[in-house]
């Protein structure tokens, strides 16, 4: 009598019938069963019901297909196999669940005829084994709670004497789970009564587990199955979603104050990285950015943290924020400063999209309450691209204009995605797109839907499919304002740009003019310094002002340039130690006797000349910090004028995008693999079958001296130059001096074979009829 078979090769002559559409659809729904590439049937049925495998297979279920893996479990016998018309007695709705059942068996999570189905049994594993929310046999539990049971009608009126709060809590067991806890002192005959101590006493409830302060109690299948009576055993089913109330709004209003909320996340990310490079951040010890850094980003862009810490995160997966010692912008940041918005909002998304940090955790604490700092390493998870996609796509599955609350969101999510994990994390998500304006008015945006839609990025790692012209960028670009080129000059020194103003545009306003808001600028002393240090003249600021000013230019304003550049370059400093001279007497005689420089011991050595040991730079800045404006010259007593410099991150490493999803084969390599298994499962049932396992040398030998004798063709068996166990058909020809030739009649090759590395042969079998 043959050995029964092991359920692993069940399931693998279940793949091998499969038709080649059905086995792709499996490894298009479950990838990590193709990569790495399976060696046969038995080795993908082998990796189908691995514990991983099988528990990424049961996260992509929604809450009814559960509820029917469920369903099979608790009408399985004890062989193990469920039969599916018993199912189908305890569900109405017959056609959901099954094609619920043809959908698990496609996944190879149910294998076998209708009435011997077979369950994964890493299924019982991870979906645990009180199935369908049910307890244990009372037999199993406690022999009193069985004799209760034993008996219905004192069972029935037992349950009907509970009392309310006993009763509920009954109800509650059965149809959340069959486990409770209670305090192991509440159950001494002098406590109080209590309603699990009602229920203890009168064996309704069992007590399981060892004892201690708390004790366990569970209750019996047959009490929740009697308690299930008007939803079945297999408690309340859920073939469809949720249908939440929800609002509609218009799309075109979605989209415009979508495009408020980029403009203002780009605006927003903009001085975040700027404040950054005027005063870098510390690189704490072990990564990430200190609260104290994080607060002066925040109030200084006059926003809260979360929101500072979001893009700051986003910053740095864009590849627009590096870190060494500090924390400083990198140079693609000035490259980002100047492309259309559009452009910059499209980088920060798919960064956003892809990146694997646990923002929200910011500010909190961990288990060993050590903080979660902006940055650190501590905050990467794998799930959350997972995560943010699956939010996001219960969104983008609604009608268009849809306006779901973050509640429908939630409920929505817990039944297609019942198995995700902290599902409160996904209102982070929500809150993340908002602010970034992918959501508006609760309602996704067209661009947002477009971004949710792209394909995969390592799908086509060349862009060999990538379009011309982003679509994102130009949908986009449809709903922004344009780019203004002019500005508003108001009397009090304000400048006023009506609209995000043009690359050019903000490069100049930059250089003259400090901002104070998004859309105004002021003029200043310093910032027109700031012009004249960099080589602009006087007349090349005016200049500016009336090419870009809709209005007359103030007086005020005329006067401010014309004061500041008068001033500027009146003082000269040079080295030697470092000396300070000018052309105007008194402006020098002002200096020596000022006495916030007293530290630098001026000494004149001239009318027009003042020297001192101080370094250069040092004066400079004093210099200007007190009101002057004197600039550098070189040894032939050439003004030095040059831009500020710009301090960058030298290296801006993004962190690795890391996600838990396994790449997807798909198309012709997809077909490819599948040729492939069927040829290697092909080639190894047509060998005999002592060609499975080493045989005898001596007995291998006696084969091949047959073989010889009759002109048979023989199947050997043996190892490689490499050591690797290598099977052919081969005709022989001569055997002698520790050695066999023979000849491969499928490719015409003679083969020479030393005696000692023949590990197995046997005869080939005569073909029926032949």
């Amino acid at each position: 009598m043959s050995a029964p078979a092991l359920p692993g090769d069940q399931l693998a002559a279940r793949l091998r019938r499969m038709s080649d559409e059905a086995l792709a659809g499996l490894l298009r729904d479950r990838p990590d069963l193709a990569v790495p590439e399976p060696a046969d049937f038995v080795a993908l049925a082998a990796r189908a019901t691995a514990r991983a495998s099988v528990a990424r297979a049961l996260d992509g279920l929604d809450r009814f297909a559960l509820q029917i893996l469920d369903g099979l479990r608790y009408v399985a016998g004890p062989d193990g196999t469920a039969d599916l018309d018993a199912l189908l007695t305890l569900v109405e709705d017959t056609e959901n669940t099954l094609a619920t059942v043809d959908r698990l068996r496609g996944l190879a999570l149910v294998w076998g005829p209708d009435a011997q189905m077979k369950v994964a049994d890493a299924v019982t594993d991870l979906l645990g084994r009180y199935v369908a929310g049910l307890g244990r046999p009372a037999e199993e539990l406690d022999p009193d709670v069985a004799a209760v049971i034993a008996d219905p009608a004192t069972l029935r009126r037992t349950i009907m004497s509970a009392p309310p709060a006993a009763r509920a809590v009954l109800d509650r067991l059965a149809a959340d789970g069959p486990i409770g806890t209670v305090r192991t002192g509440s159950l001494r005959d002098d406590a109080a009564d209590t309603p699990l101590r009602w229920l203890v006493r009168h064996r309704l409830l069992a007590l399981v587990g060892d004892e201690g302060d708390d004790r366990t109690v569970e209750l019996p299948r047959e009490i929740g199955i009697l308690l299930r009576r008007d939803t079945g055993p297999l408690g309340e089913l859920q073939p469809s979603p949720p249908q939440p109330d929800l609002s509609v709004v218009d799309a075109r209003a979605v989209d415009n104050a979508g495009a408020g909320g980029v403009m203002e996340a780009v605006r927003l990310t903009e001085t975040l990285l700027t404040a950054l490079a005027d005063t870098p951040a510390q690189t704490l010890k072990g990564g990430g950015m200190g609260i104290r850094d994080l607060r002066r980003l925040a109030a200084g862009a006059d926003v809260d943290t979360a929101l500072a810490a979001l893009l700051l995160e986003i910053a740095y997966t864009a590849g627009l924020l590096g870190a060494e010692e500090e924390w400083l912008p990198s140079a693609a940041f000035d490259m980002w400063r100047t492309v259309p918005i559009a452009t910059r909002w499209a980088r920060l998304a798919r960064a956003w999209f892809v990146m694997p940090r646990e923002v929200a955790l910011v500010g909190g604490k961990d288990d060993k309450g050590r903080p979660y700092n902006v940055l650190a390493p501590e905050l990467s998870r794998t799930i959350v691209p997972k995560r943010r996609a699956e939010t996001l796509g219960i969104v983008a599955a609604l009608p268009a204009g849809s306006a779901p609350t973050v509640d429908d969101v939630l409920a929505l999510l817990s039944w297609h995605h019942p198995r995700a994990r902290d599902l409160d994390r996904s209102r982070a998500v929500l809150r993340e797109a908002a602010a970034l304006g992918v959501i508006a008015r609760d309602a996704l945006t067209s661009y947002g839907r477009m971004l949710l839609a792209e394909r995969n990025p390592d799908d086509d790692p060349l862009g060999v499919t990538a379009p011309e012209v982003d679509p994102v960028v130009e949908r986009l670009d449809a709903l922004l304002p344009p780019p203004v080129d002019e500005v508003v000059v108001q009397t009090d020194l304000t400048i006023v740009v009506p609209g995000p103003p043009s690359t050019t545009l903000a490069t100049e306003l930059q250089m003259l003019a400090e901002r104070e808001s998004p859309t105004v600028y002021r003029v200043s002393p310093a910032s027109v310094r700031r012009a004249l240090d960099a080589g602009y003249t006087a007349d090349d600021l005016h200049a500016l002002v009336r090419r870009r000013s809709r209005t007359d230019i103030p007086q005020a304003l005329t006067y401010l340039i014309d004061d500041t550049s008068r001033l500027h370059g009146g003082l000269r400093v040079g080295t030697g130690g470092c000396y300070l001279r000018g052309e105007d007497a008194a402006l020098l005689t002002e200096v020596y006797a000022d006495r916030r420089l007293a530290r630098f011991s001026l000494r004149r050595i001239a009318p027009t000349v003042l020297m001192t040991r101080a370094p250069i730079t040092e004066l400079l800045d004093a210099l200007r910090e007190y009101g002057y404006a004197p600039v550098p010259e070189d040894a032939a007593g050439a003004a030095v004028l040059t831009r500020p410099t710009v301090r960058r991150a030298a290296h801006a490493a993004r962190p690795p995008h890391a996600t838990d999803a396994v790449p997807k084969v798909d198309g012709i390599p997809l077909l490819a693999l599948i040729e492939r298994l069927r040829r290697v499962d092909a080639h190894a049932r047509s060998r005999p079958a002592a060609m499975s396992s080493v045989g005898d040398s001596s007995a291998a030998l006696s084969v091949l001296q047959q073989a010889l004798r009759e002109k048979q063709s023989v199947w050997v068996g043996y190892l490689d130059g490499h050591g690797a166990q290598v099977t052919r058909r081969l005709l022989p020809v001569s055997l002698g001096a520790g050695y066999l030739r023979a000849e491969d009649q499928r490719t015409d090759t003679l083969h020479t074979v030393a005696l000692h590395r023949i590990t197995a042969a046997s005869l080939e079998e005569p073909v029926e009829g032949a």
